[in-house]
């Protein structure tokens, strides 16, 4: 199973933090999931390969979706506090 994700933000400068923000996902991935997250201009694209359950590809999309609505939420956070 594979899945491309592209998100595309109003700044360059926040898809490079949020790429930043989830890219750790990137190496801690157990056997048979790939996880690589990448940004260019706008848009943040992440590649999910997954060779074992589809409970296991559901949840890495999940999760990456969440880390990037909560690294999202903290940028615009952080934005207002300066």
């Amino acid at each position: 199973m594979e899945a491309e994700i592209i998100l595309e933000f109003d700044k360059a400068n926040i898809a490079e933090a949020i790429a930043r923000a989830v890219s750790p996902d990137n190496y801690k991935t157990p056997e048979g999931l790939s996880v690589r997250t990448t940004s260019k201009d706008k848009k943040v694209t992440t590649l999910i390969k997954c060779k074992g359950k589809l409970s296991t590809f559901i949840a890495t999309v999940d999760d990456l979706l969440f880390c990037t609505a909560t690294a999202e939420k903290t940028l615009q956070k952080a934005q207002k506090l300066k």
